[in-house]
């Protein structure tokens, strides 16, 4: 066999494992929610999964996974929640940009609407709202050790990223306050 052929051997051997991995990391996810189910089991408090605009950057942290859902962002929302609520093992605490707040309608079309229809969305469940850089401050510290599961959807209004810190299903922040006042008498 000659070295022509050798070459043409193992690159048409190595091609289509190439395009099958090249394609399948490239493509936006429209999976996202069945990759959201198998990993949701998987985290527990501390992780965190962040629904983002468009705009919001790739993180090179090796903790921090981002699936471009391609999807509306009310919609990656209310799914997100309705699969944590389906467990038992964590809840939501959710932070929203304080920035969202201040953004006008004049500058960014649709910002008046997108406000009231995750008010709703979130309803009972409510938001705690900080700065971004300080969400972002909270992320990072996070990725040094814990996992971060960004889903990135098809927004194009500025600050409008959800973020939900992961915390245990089972137990409250009141009763480790009673096993932390336990503690102490001891």
């Amino acid at each position: 066999m000659t070295f022509r052929r050798v070459v043409i051997c193992v690159l048409l051997g190595f091609f289509p494992a190439f395009v099958f991995t090249a394609s399948a990391a490239d493509r936006p996810s429209h999976d996202w929610r069945a990759r959201l189910a198998e990993k949701l089991p998987l985290l527990g408090h501390r992780n965190w999964i962040a629904i983002v605009d468009s705009a919001y950057p790739l993180q090179t942290s090796s903790g921090i996974e981002t699936i471009e859902t391609d999807s509306d962002q009310l919609q990656v929302v209310k799914t997100v929640l309705e699969q944590i609520g389906r467990t038992k093992h964590v809840r939501p605490v959710i932070f929203t940009d304080s920035e969202l707040k201040a953004v006008p309608e004049s500058d960014a079309a649709g910002v008046t609407a997108y406000r009231q229809a995750l008010g709703q969305l979130l309803g009972k469940t409510g938001a705690q709202s900080l700065p971004h850089e300080e969400i972002i401050s909270r992320l990072d510290e996070a990725g040094k050790t814990f996992r971060i599961l960004v889903l990135k959807t098809t927004m194009t209004i500025p600050y409008t990223s959800v973020f939900v810190r992961l915390d245990c299903g089972y137990w409250t922040d009141d009763a480790e306050k009673r096993l932390r006042e336990a503690m102490r008498e001891r």
